[in-house]
């Protein structure tokens, strides 16, 4: 694929390397927000091309891996009742709960289906009547649009058996708490392209003001990578602390407007907890008041659920930038993708998972 090819330009990324080993005179410690951008950089090996001072950590933008725990015993206590069709990206399947998974779930006679979109549960409603169908609505903001059309379309079609499980999260609170924290090692972070793409990144400039720290909107190919490193390592060097954009193919400052207005519509911000990091302020979206009716906790009265989370998996860490996966003790050992402690390591964008695929001989 021509375009494709060329954000994977072997030569290309070499010079980007120099340049960015030229701009280095100093450590530093980068964030990269996105998991898919950590699957592209462990693949890829463009942390290897880095100079030694230059250390990338991984960050909580993956949110199959931040979805937690007690959420996930919710989906499956709805997923494992009679009547019901609980519809659900084929990534959370997978993710263990206190006791077992949505797959097991579907082994022991649950309707657990893997959809492609939120609509194609809203097309199961309108042909089963009879069952309650239910959509796993997980992601950042680049998802909510679907998942918030979704509903408008059941409300507007006057399906009463349509419902959705929300684990939606935001992107700049999980980068306040990181910053805020007396821990902290970031200094520059790439923002995740996709998420721009939809919010615009207007949000991430008092962030950037607040707290020193260059923050550049990034793609997902290893040129796009490279290019966003060299952007905020420029910025660091010169002691310069603003929002700069390399994803300018995709993203504008100002966003998608329209799914912003929608997202507005059928959701509204409230706190929310992380799997492994524990609760952000302001962090998470749940239906608006229009809407509750849409909402499964609610129908399905498992609001109360609670349980604790794993002491043995250290996701949590890992998605604040402190450890990297193959500093766990688990790791490839007592954890691995076919019996997995966490999320970090069975998520398609889990940093674990990375590791695991790409890195396993090297650790």
């Amino acid at each position: 694929m021509k375009y494709l090819d060329e954000y994977r330009d072997a030569p290309a990324a070499q010079r980007y390397a120099r340049v960015i080993s030229r701009l280095a005179t100093r450590p530093w410690t980068i964030m990269e927000i996105c998991g898919g951008q950590t699957h592209a950089i462990i693949k890829f090996g463009v942390d290897e091309l880095l100079p030694k001072s230059l250390t990338l950590v991984h960050g909580p933008g993956c949110p199959v891996c931040v979805t937690p725990l007690e959420l996930i015993d919710k989906a499956i206590a709805i997923a494992g009742r009679p009547n019901v069709i609980f519809c659900s990206f084929g990534d959370m399947l997978r993710v263990p709960g206190t006791q077992k998974d949505l797959l097991s779930v579907k082994a022991s006679g649950g309707d657990v289906r893997i959809v492609y979109s939120p609509l194609d549960a809203v097309k199961l409603a309108k042909e089963n009547p009879q069952k309650q169908v239910v959509f796993f609505a997980v992601g950042f903001e680049t998802t909510a649009p679907a998942n918030a059309m979704s509903v408008v379309q059941a409300h507007q079609q006057g399906l009463k058996n349509y419902s959705i499980l929300v684990s939606h999260v935001l992107v700049p609170p999980a980068m306040e708490a990181i910053l805020s924290s007396p821990n902290c090692r970031v200094q520059g972070f790439l923002a995740a392209g996709h998420v721009c793409t939809v919010m615009g990144y207007t949000e991430y400039e008092p962030i950037a003001k607040k707290y020193r720290c260059p923050i550049v909107v990034t793609g997902f190919e290893p040129l796009d990578i490279l290019q966003g490193i060299a952007m905020c390592v420029r910025q660091l060097e010169q002691g310069r602390a603003e929002v700069e954009n390399q994803y300018a193919r995709s993203v504008r400052r100002e966003g998608n407007r329209s799914a912003q207005q929608l997202i507005r519509e059928v959701f509204r911000v409230v706190p929310r907890k992380w799997r492994g990091v524990g609760e952000i302020p302001q962090s998470g979206l749940a239906l608006s008041e229009k809407y509750a009716a849409y909402d499964a906790e609610t129908r399905f009265d498992v609001a109360a659920v609670r349980v604790e989370e794993s002491g043995e998996c250290i996701s949590g860490l890992i998605l604040q930038g402190l450890k990297k996966p193959h500093e766990c003790p688990a790791f490839g050992t007592r954890c691995t993708p076919e019996h997995p402690l966490g999320a970090t390591m069975v998520s398609s964008e889990g940093a674990c998972a990375a590791y695991y695929r790409y890195r396993l001989r090297k650790t």
